[in-house]
């Protein structure tokens, strides 16, 4: 048995590091933004969307995999050339903030949840930066994620697939922004909030996330 655990969790990292490689992201980045989009914009406004990111069978077959990091890519740089800046930034932050729901419902454990929920906020975020860095290959592709811990805890995305070849003045990763600041809300400090001070949009070195509470 011990054999067969060893050889799964090899498995698992090698099917890790490969999505990795290849640029896969989790198939939640197109999910909910999809969800975002009907439940701000409507149905309507999804198919726009959607369809100038050329993926309108997502929404009537939502992927159940990974998805390659370029459709990602295309579905946030189609929310900026469909919407207008504030509708975007609006709908991307309504999707990280379901995303965010789904990984507290769905993949992070309910006793690890309640173990940090009673942590010294310090140490909480300590905990849940580790766990975050640990399954950032599902969320960045072949983008590079680190993670310095503390307060406030400073996240950084390099070559971040949200704003991949855009230009803008403002930074404009509102989808990793409202994850992060659920996450952080819900098990470190009620009062935690996340800002993006500097974006690879902006002509930055890399993504910025502060993130305080």
């Amino acid at each position: 048995m011990h054999g067969t655990r060893a050889q799964h969790l090899e498995l698992s990292r090698a099917a890790a590091a490969s999505d990795h490689a290849t640029g896969r992201i989790g198939p939640n980045a197109i999910i909910q933004t999809a969800e975002a989009l009907r439940l701000l914009r409507g149905e309507d406004e999804a198919l726009r969307v959607f369809a100038a990111a050329r993926l309108e069978p997502y929404l009537i077959a939502p992927p159940a995999d990974m998805v390659d990091e370029t459709e990602v890519t295309r579905l946030h740089r189609a929310l900026r050339t469909t919407l207008n800046d504030d509708d975007a930034r609006t709908v991307g932050a309504k999707a990280g903030q379901l995303t965010a729901a789904y990984l507290l419902a769905n993949r992070i454990p309910r006793p690890a949840q309640r173990v940090l929920r009673v942590l010294p906020a310090r140490l909480a975020s300590h905990a849940l930066s580790r766990a975050i860095a640990a399954h950032a290959w599902t969320f960045v592709g072949t983008g590079l994620f680190t993670a310095r811990p503390g307060r406030p805890t400073i996240y950084e995305i390099s070559h971040c697939p949200l704003c991949r070849g855009q230009g803008a003045d403002h930074p404009i990763c509102d989808f990793y922004a409202a994850t992060f600041e659920t996450l952080f809300a819900t098990l470190v400090h009620r009062n935690a909030r996340a800002r993006e001070i500097s974006c690879e949009a902006m002509g930055a070195s890399a993504c910025r996330f502060v993130i305080d509470w």
